[in-house]
């Protein structure tokens, strides 16, 4: 089967057809997001980056015990481009793959995909429940609080940035900026103006 370089039409036809979870959709908005600023800022494919940060999730609502396993299968089966099914199925390095990341765009991925729910948890508890008026020291401020956003792998975070040799505030700061682009999506503007 020839591999053909997915649309992002086809990528969230397939994320929907996977996922009926608002939750677990708008974290996929925002790795989205957040894959498309570091691919801009980096010089790289802003659609490829896109589309891997969209369905990195794939297969988490409907098979969980098969994370990443399952979307390396849906996506074979689809014709998806090795180098994609690679960057998706490292996110999970660790805890169900042993593909560890190691080109940028999987580095990325790695690193910012627990971030991102880092980063919604701390905005919601803000007065403003926004991304626009924040800054890294505020999820660095909540980062040290064990018990905020317990399930987030704050370890996994750490060992992104070292991959992509980047400071931690730095790593946050970039995500923050992502997330803003995808804001009103993800339900993280804040409150309307009148």
């Amino acid at each position: 089967m020839d591999t053909h370089p997915p649309t992002r039409d086809e990528a969230w036809a397939l994320l929907n057809k996977y996922n009926t979870n608002p939750g677990l959709v708008k974290h996929a908005l925002a790795v989205e997001a957040v894959m498309r600023y570091m691919a801009r800022k980096r010089g790289q494919d802003e659609e490829a980056w896109g589309v891997v940060g969209l369905i990195h999730d794939l297969d988490y609502e409907q098979f969980p015990d098969r994370h990443c396993k399952k979307t390396e299968e849906i996506l074979r089966e689809r014709g998806w481009p090795e180098g994609l099914v690679r960057a998706v199925v490292s996110h999970g390095y660790g805890f169900c793959t042993d593909v560890e990341p190691q080109t940028e765009m999987e580095k990325v991925l790695y690193a910012i995909d627990e971030l991102t729910g880092l980063v919604v948890a701390t905005a919601l508890v803000r007065p403003s429940r926004s991304v626009m008026d924040m800054a890294a020291k505020s999820v660095r401020k909540k980062w040290k609080d064990k018990a905020f956003a317990a399930g987030v792998n704050r370890a996994v975070i750490e060992d992104g940035a070292r991959r992509l040799g980047m400071d931690l505030s730095d790593l946050i700061t970039d995500t923050i900026l992502g997330m803003r682009e995808a804001a009103e999506e993800l339900g993280l503007a804040g409150p309307a103006k009148a």
